[in-house]
């Protein structure tokens, strides 16, 4: 087989077909990798390769921001490779921004992913997992979502057509505007008595049973997708690798597929040098931050300590701990892809660190106030930045990617807050807290319907 799915265990390592629908190792129950045999596959001799498919940008899957590297995930032909015009998305320069986390003025980039058709990173993973969906025949597919996976996977079925999309969300754990998208794109929306967690563990259980196509980042195919976030970067910096790559840690998926394209990539002497990765928890949702740097959890070449793990949820279970965060994108204390997450970090030399709700709110607003609006997970990774720069983890000279992973949009009701009141109350397992908005909020200036009062206001 020249492209094969195969357990991440190195103690097992057992190779499925491509068109198998597994989303765990069944003999061991560990995640799979699409592996691909580049003895039988013919991969890019060098990594300017790509740019000859800017000239070629009427066609389709050229333009796509995911299919353009298909030659790096090449797991189905190209012509049966599902594309509604995903990727386009921008990596700016932040001048403005990066001397609120300490950095040189030309030093951040921010790469924006709320550019994607239904305003989030996932278009890249859902056009990937779509298409093998439909490979394998499979006409309904479903997901657990805190909001940007349910919007991806309805509005790639509203615009094919192709499979009727099933969406589980928690109780009053879903941002206004993604719910808005999955309900308007026809999307049959399942809400249950729980959080994120619970509807990822019953949205497996009927999807098994029911034969539904889970599109999870569970799904090895949605990291494929995922992987081209970072071949993006790379091109925008005209294929020079980055000192640092920070991302907001949630589910895990990016961190795991930026970590497994940098394996590749290197792997295929495409590049010589790697990034170091950066994940930023929320302080609310920190299971990651508690494992990697305050228990010691390593990838250990793939045999990490699983009972440390076990334990750690089991108490999670017995104090009753729910992940609780303003930044409901990232708000998961059951991270499916933490075995992934751990060989990123290995490979990538990584850091874990969490943020509160006060640097998450604050450092958004600076971010917005450069021209790039994002939400409030999205922030995660600048305010990480900042704090490893206070922490001289990263150098003031170094060349830092922060990916924001979702538009304004998706959560306004956390930005109009923000700027319109002196305090953001948000609820978490110490009961309800207030995030301060006075020091960096644009507050509107509310006059009189009088031309003389306007003016002196303006």
């Amino acid at each position: 087989m020249s492209v094969y799915q195969q357990c991440i265990n190195p103690t097992c390592r057992k190779n499925f077909d491509l068109s198998e629908i597994l989303h765990a190792c069944p003999d061991c129950g560990e995640l799979l990798d699409v592996e691909y045999d580049w003895n039988k596959i013919t991969p890019p001799k060098s990594i300017q390769h790509f740019e000859q498919y800017w000239q070629q940008r009427s066609n389709p899957h050229r333009l796509s921001g995911v299919w353009r590297f298909h030659d790096l995930l090449p797991f189905l032909p190209l012509e049966r490779c599902i594309t509604i015009g995903e990727g386009q998305t921008i990596l700016q320069q932040a001048h403005r921004v990066a001397p609120y986390t300490g950095l040189k003025e030309d030093r951040l980039f921010l790469q924006y992913e709320g550019l994607n058709p239904s305003g989030s990173f996932k278009d890249n993973g859902m056009s990937a997992a779509f298409s093998h969906g439909v490979f394998v025949g499979a006409k309904r597919a479903a997901c657990a979502s805190t909001g940007n996976t349910s919007a991806s996977l309805a509005i790639y079925s509203a615009c094919t057509g192709l499979m009727q999309s099933v969406i589980f969300i928690g109780s009053g754990k879903i941002a206004y505007g993604k719910l808005s998208q999955a309900l308007d794109y026809g999307a049959k929306t399942i809400q249950i008595q729980g959080d994120f967690d619970d509807a990822m563990e019953r949205v497996q259980q009927v999807s098994k049973e029911q034969g539904i196509y889970l599109v999870n980042s569970v799904n090895p195919f949605r990291l494929e997708g995922q992987k081209t976030i970072m071949f993006r970067v790379l091109e925008a910096l005209r294929w020079e690798v980055p000192d640092w790559i920070v991302v907001p840690g949630g589910n895990l998926g990016n961190s795991s597929s930026f970590g497994k394209a940098f394996i590749e990539l290197h792997k295929l002497g495409l590049i010589q040098k790697v990034p170091r990765l950066a994940i930023i928890n929320a302080a609310g949702a920190n299971t990651l931050y508690r494992l990697f740097e305050q228990e010691g959890l390593r990838w250990n070449g793939g045999n990490y300590d699983k009972t440390l793990v076990q334990k750690f949820f089991a108490q999670m279970t017995a104090e009753g701990r729910k992940a609780s965060t303003i930044a409901s994108a990232i708000e998961i204390n059951r991270p499916v892809n933490l075995s992934k997450c751990l060989r990123a970090l290995d490979f990538c030399n990584g850091v874990v660190r969490e943020v509160t709700e006060q640097e998450m709110l604050d450092t958004k607003a600076h971010v917005g106030a450069g021209g790039l609006g994002c939400e409030p997970a999205s922030a995660a990774s600048v305010a990480g930045t900042k704090k490893l720069v206070a922490e001289g983890i990263i150098e003031k000279s170094e060349r830092v990617v922060c990916i924001l992973t979702g538009h304004q949009l998706k959560d306004p009701n956390a930005t109009v807050a923000y700027h319109g009141t002196d305090t953001v109350f948000f609820e978490d397992t110490l009961g309800k807290r207030g995030v301060n908005t006075t020091e960096f909020a644009n507050r509107p200036v509310s006059v009189e319907n009088d031309l003389e009062k306007i003016v002196g206001a303006i």
